[in-house]
């Protein structure tokens, strides 16, 4: 049985895939697998999500900001090896469900690639700030990963049906300027003037009255109810129970290892 993140105990050991740093009132979240282009585990969605909790406890926290170590990547979403491996068919992700609950204003500060469940995670939080040359897209149709649900509904509520649809059915990749005209992201600056522009954010919102931002994001947050009460799990239920068991996703997963174009012909 899966806990509710509300229930988790605090981790009682260093954080392997992740490094957090508060600095005048900004708590930073930076996922630390450069090497692997800040691509996720269930450990790495683990310990962010336990850092995450520490910022929205923290009272010296006003702020708090998701990014990716290096200059490659924010995320390229789930580790392929952990999905091909059987990660995904047990994956535990409340990240998206804790940003929005959580009072305090999360910002993504994006350089680099974010696909998949890195673009996914960029777009929950409430503010995201970009380099130019940034690149943004959906993954999992493509190496057979079944994100659904929640996860998938709400980019309708950023940037409208039709444009979701197409990010989602055809795995396209974006420039950070096509998401900026979407309306996915809020700025795109050079990669080198970044930080400078996410701080300046940061310290637009530590500006105003804390109690009425809370009120803001729960606002919001009730908007997105409807959307909510459904996860990956329970939209697969509905469509295909026992999709792990029947080698599409293990398909996708090989090919992406392959580095080469999926068969999906039998499932079809």
């Amino acid at each position: 049985m899966t806990l509710s993140y509300k229930d988790r105990p605090p981790l009682d050991r260093p954080y392997k895939d992740i490094l957090y740093e508060v600095k005048d009132l900004v708590a930073t979240i930076t996922i630390n697998r450069p090497d692997k282009l800040n691509a996720f585990t269930q450990n790495t969605i683990y310990e962010w999500d336990d850092a995450l909790m520490r910022a929205w406890r923290d009272r010296k926290v006003g702020v708090i900001v998701f990014t990716g170590a290096g200059t490659r990547a924010f995320s390229a979403g789930g580790d392929v090896n952990w999905e091909a491996e059987g990660g995904a068919r047990e994956e535990d992700y409340q990240t998206a469900d804790m940003i929005i609950a959580c009072p305090k204003p999360v910002v993504a500060r994006v350089d680099g690639w974010c696909i998949g469940g890195g673009n996914h995670l960029a777009y929950f939080c409430d503010i995201t700030i970009a380099s130019d040359r940034s690149r943004f897209g959906q993954n999992g149709p493509r190496v057979g990963s079944p994100a659904g649900g929640f996860m998938v509904a709400h980019l309708a509520h950023i940037v409208g049906h039709k444009r979701a649809r197409e990010m989602w059915l055809l795995c396209r990749r974006y420039s950070a300027q096509d998401m900026l005209n979407w309306g996915l992201i809020n700025a795109v600056v050079p990669p080198e003037k970044l930080d400078e522009e996410v701080r300046k954010w940061c310290d637009e919102m530590l500006s105003l009255s804390p109690t009425c931002l809370k009120s803001v994001k729960n606002s919001f947050r009730h908007v997105m109810d409807d959307t909510m009460s459904r996860d990956m799990f329970q939209n697969l239920a509905e469509i295909s129970p026992n999709y792990f068991d029947t080698g599409e996703q293990a398909e996708g997963a090989r090919a992406f290892l392959d580095k080469r174009k999926p068969d999906f012909g039998p499932w079809r």
